[in-house]
């Protein structure tokens, strides 16, 4: 605790589980075990479970290009890069632009779509080639999801992945065409944080139900490219 003090870190929960087993739980006055808490960056890991989801439903596939599910919002010219932009590219941060395009993408004018923003900014460096954490590409695959399901991804994730795991009063903040981020703004519980843990712990399993294939869960958890020096906390590769 005296740890936890010194770091000037506001810490709102902690829970341990081990081996499938809450074996330490608390929070800090005045959060609770109720509260939905803003995941911020977390929620990439649902936007990614979603995506996985849709990979197994065979409406998708990694390679799959993505101005290919934005037929209307793409530019009048096309780099070969963005061409070769692929949907493994938005998991692995690897999509080439020189910075992250989250906030260019909210201050898109009125009109314009968030889409055809992120896919007129240049794609300087060859998909795949380079690292760079880039909120825009999560939202991205938050519309991946809606172009190939018809559901944002909050939709999409209540039959496949809160209802089996008992997540309950989850909220997700969208945009004005209704996507939601996909790379921040999902609130849920503390408790609901660790059964995904739990689900990628277990192969994608959850009481006797496949939820997310074990060929996913494998992909999703391994490292794709280098993120910097080994020395740094950027240092461990990005999956």
């Amino acid at each position: 605790l005296a740890v936890i003090h010194d770091s000037g870190q506001e810490f709102h929960s902690m829970m341990i589980i081990r081996h499938g087993h809450v074996v330490a739980e608390g929070w800090w006055y005045p959060f609770s075990a109720g509260l939905h808490q803003q995941l911020y960056s977390l929620s990439k890991s649902f936007t990614g479970t979603a995506i996985g989801m849709a990979i197994d439903e065979k409406r998708l596939k990694l390679d799959d290009p993505v101005i290919s599910f934005f037929p209307k919002d793409q530019p009048s010219a096309i780099s070969t890069n963005l061409a070769a932009l692929k949907v493994r590219h938005l998991l692995s941060m690897s999509v080439g632009q020189e910075k992250d395009s989250i906030l260019t993408l909210e201050h898109t004018p009125e009109g314009t779509t968030w889409e055809e923003t992120f896919l007129s900014l240049p794609v300087v460096y060859q998909p795949g080639s380079r690292f760079l954490y880039n909120s825009g590409a999560s939202y991205m695959l938050s519309s991946i999801v809606k172009q190939v399901s018809g559901q944002n991804v909050h939709a999409f994730l209540k039959s496949r992945l809160y209802d089996p795991l008992g997540i309950t009063g989850a909220t997700w903040t969208e945009n004005r065409e209704g996507v939601n981020m996909g790379a921040s703004d999902l609130r849920i519980r503390t408790e609901d944080i660790g059964k995904l843990g739990q689900l990628y712990l277990r192969q994608g399993r959850w009481n006797g139900r496949q939820l997310v294939s074990p060929h996913w869960v494998t992909l999703a958890t391994k490292k794709e490219i280098d993120t910097g020096k080994n020395d740094s906390s950027w240092g461990y590769g990005y999956g």
